[in-house]
C-alpha cells in the first residue's frame, strides 16, 4: 500500500528562536515552512517556537517523537554563533543520522545563494520512525532546503513505515 500523494504524513515545526518563544517577535519563518510541508503533502500538526536552549530544543523534538510526527523540521539555531546550538541538541535526539541529506541542504543552500545554509551545522536523521530535519534560519534556506528535502524526506518516510518495496 503506497501513501497518497495528497497526505505523506504528519509534520511538526519547531522555530529556535529566543525573541519569538518569548513573544518579542512575530513568527515569519514557521508559516513559510508550514506553507512548504503543505504544498508537499503533509499535514502539519502546528508549530511550536522555543529559545535557543539546548534542553527546550530537545524536549521539543523529543515531544515530537513521541507524538509520532513522520517528519519534525527545526529552523534556526544551526550557525557558529554561541547560541546557535540547535545542532548540538538534535545530536542527542537522534538514533540514525543520514548525513548526505544535511550535506545536500548545505550544498544546494550554498549553490542557491542562501548562505546561512552553506555554513549551517544543521543535522538530519532518525530518532525512533521521524525523520528530524534541522533548516537554517533564513527565508532563502528553508525555501532551497525545503525544495531539496521534499523528495528525500518522502523516501525516507516511505522506508520507516515499510511502505517502500525493495
Amino acid at each position: 500500500m503506497e501513501r497518497s500523494a495528497q497526505r505523506l504524513g504528519r509534520a511538526l515545526v519547531v522555530v529556535v528562536d529566543d525573541r519569538v518563544a518569548q513573544g518579542e517577535q512575530e513568527d515569519n519563518i514557521g508559516p513559510l515552512v508550514t506553507e512548504l510541508l503543505e504544498e508537499a503533502g503533509f499535514i502539519v500538526d502546528g508549530t511550536v517556537a522555543v529559545a535557543g536552549e539546548a534542553v527546550d530544543i530537545r524536549n521539543a523534538l523529543n515531544t515530537a517523537v513521541i507524538g509520532g510526527v513522520d517528519v519534525v523540521i527545526t529552523v534556526g539555531g544551526t550557525g557558529v554563533s554561541p547560541r546557535d546550538v540547535t545542532p548540538d541538541a538534535t545530536a542527542g535526539v537522534l538514533d540514525r543520522p543520514i548525513p548526505g541529506i544535511a550535506e545536500a541542504l548545505r550544498a544546494s543552500g550554498l549553490a542557491a545563494g542562501a548562505v546561512e545554509a552553506g555554513v549551517s551545522r544543521g543535522l538530519v536523521g532518525v530518532s525512533g520512525s521521524t525523520l528530524v530535519v534541522n533548516l537554517a534560519g533564513s527565508r532563502a534556506s528553508v525555501r532551497d532546503g525545503m525544495a531539496t528535502l521534499t523528495p528525500l524526506v518522502t523516501h525516507v518516510i516511505e522506508q520507516l513505515s515499510g511502505l517502500e518495496t525493495a
